[in-house]
């Protein structure tokens, strides 16, 4: 296999030219002997594209050939193949998705024993030994078996973990819920309603691998369109999944798209308010999260874009984990949940007993960007990385870098409080950057600085950008 099989969220890509039957079979195979020692049981799960069905059956079939009992469950989210991971006790899961790609993408996510992704260690012994593993012999070829209850199983554990008489409001808000089509459909809505939140609407949520409702990314653009829906309905709050439901999306009514740092900054606080301990980040969260934090008594470590769970490892005061879009609460389980996040978030707003508008305008906020330059692939993202790199310090003049922190692509901060930071994605073709400021007048340099030096490095080593994503938000209170 040439190049890197795992990104940083497991392997995906185009059907059939990267991702296809075969690669599957083999990242189940080898992953029974590398991770399981071909000992236990595999959970596969799969969302709704249309060659997701298919994809399982490879990774069933691989599992198999590896010596491992094999436990399907058919059409889930990537948060109920984790916890059933967890529930039965299986050395390894699967979950077939592509997350938040394109219809024409697929992939493949590896979690072992307890819910935990795979750390890159073990993806890199997994990348080294592809197609060198063979089948075990015919006696030890692992069974078969179907498990329908393991989504009811995740509702009615995930309800458990709230307590209605703790809430202070009396009346549950209207609520919007998009699923995007993916697999969330068949979960959220129920979970919300058993947990005693019973004012649902939906919205995308029939299963439909084509997502025919919206992109299946959560992004501020791509909600946009969406924002009349909480009007029409009088709605207080749209939640909005991705394709298999790891990530999470807010609009508010009346606040628009809920920054991401703003979410984070919530659910550390309430992780915080009973307890003292770890929130663990990613590189590209802002002052938002860490304002919250040291208000409240604890402590922040960053981590890479998908690597949260490694650093719960080594960090086991952790009360919570987030990146973007994801969360994780160790007391439920290691993975990221973006369900189990619909819920918490809810369960906090009625435990304040306010409503979602007062509650995130309450909460600190500073000017903040997301940029993406779009390339065509692989070569042109590593080049154009490197062309933007070596001039990234530009961008913040004429302020002075004092610290620099490259776990994940460069993250640069400067003496004025701005920071900037860089980095290739591990899903897409797309160099991605992260901007913050103290006004909104020095964001909008930040914005402008960052698109010239795109542009310099691309006609420099005559790579094409395909187009550009970009979300900012200049609120600054």
């Amino acid at each position: 296999m040439q190049g890197l099989l795992f990104g940083t969220a497991g392997a995906r890509g185009p059907y059939p030219a990267r991702i296809n039957p075969k690669l599957i079979y083999d990242i189940a195979l080898t992953a029974s002997h590398v991770v399981a020692k071909n000992s236990g049981s595999a959970v596969v799960g799969h969302d709704p594209r249309t060659t997701s069905p298919l994809l399982s059956l490879s990774a069933a079939a691989g599992f198999m050939a590896g010596g491992l009992d094999v436990i399907m469950i058919g059409e889930a989210p990537l948060p109920v193949v984790a916890y059933e991971v967890k529930r039965s006790r299986s050395s390894l899961g699967a979950a077939i998705s592509a997350s938040h790609n394109p219809p024409t993408d697929n992939g493949i996510k590896l979690f072992k024993a307890g819910g935990f992704e795979l750390y890159r260690s073990e993806e890199e012994a997994i990348e080294r030994s592809i197609g060198s593993r063979s089948e075990v012999e015919w006696s030890r070829v692992g069974s078969y078996i179907l498990e329908p209850s393991a989504l009811e199983a995740y509702i009615n554990d995930a309800a458990l973990r709230v307590d209605p008489s703790e809430w202070r409001r009396g009346d549950p808000p209207r609520l919007v819920v998009d699923c995007a089509n993916g697999a969330a459909s068949i979960v959220t809505p129920k979970l919300l309603r058993k947990a005693g939140l019973g004012n649902v609407v939906t919205v995308n949520c029939n299963l439909d691998g084509m997502f025919p409702g919206r992109l299946p990314e959560p992004r501020p653009d791509v909600l946009q369109s969406l924002t009349p829906v909480l009007d029409a309905t009088n709605a207080e709050a749209m939640m909005a999944h991705d394709g298999d439901a790891d990530r999470l999306a807010l609009v508010v009514r009346g606040l628009g798209f809920i920054k991401q740092d703003l979410v984070i900054a919530l659910l550390a606080e309430r992780a915080l308010r009973d307890h003292k301990g770890t929130v663990i980040v990613s590189v590209d969260v802002g002052y938002e999260v860490e304002e919250v934090v040291e208000k409240n008594g604890g402590r922040l470590v960053r981590a890479p874009l998908g690597r949260l769970h490694e650093y719960l490892a080594s960090n086991p005061d952790a009360l919570m984990a987030a990146e973007p879009w994801k969360y994780i609460e160790p007391r439920w389980g290691p993975w990221p949940d973006g369900i189990y996040q619909a819920l918490v978030v809810t369960d906090e707003v009625m435990v304040r007993g306010q409503k979602f508008g007062e509650v995130f305008t309450k909460m600190p906020s500073y000017p903040s960007m997301r940029l993406s330059f779009v390339v065509p692939g692989p070569e042109e993202r590593e080049r154009l990385f490197k062309g933007m790199l070596a001039d990234l310090e530009g961008v913040l003049r004429p302020a002075k870098v004092v610290s620099r922190l490259d776990i994940d692509g460069l993250r640069l901060q400067a003496d004025d409080g701005s920071w900037v930071l860089l980095r290739q994605s591990g899903t897409e073709y797309k160099i991605r950057v992260y901007g913050q400021a103290l006004t909104p007048a020095r964001l909008i340099e930040l914005l402008k600085g960052v698109k010239d030096l795109a542009s310099r490095a691309a006609s420099n080593i005559n790579a094409k950008i395909l187009g550009l994503e970009e979300a900012y938000d200049l609120a600054s209170r």
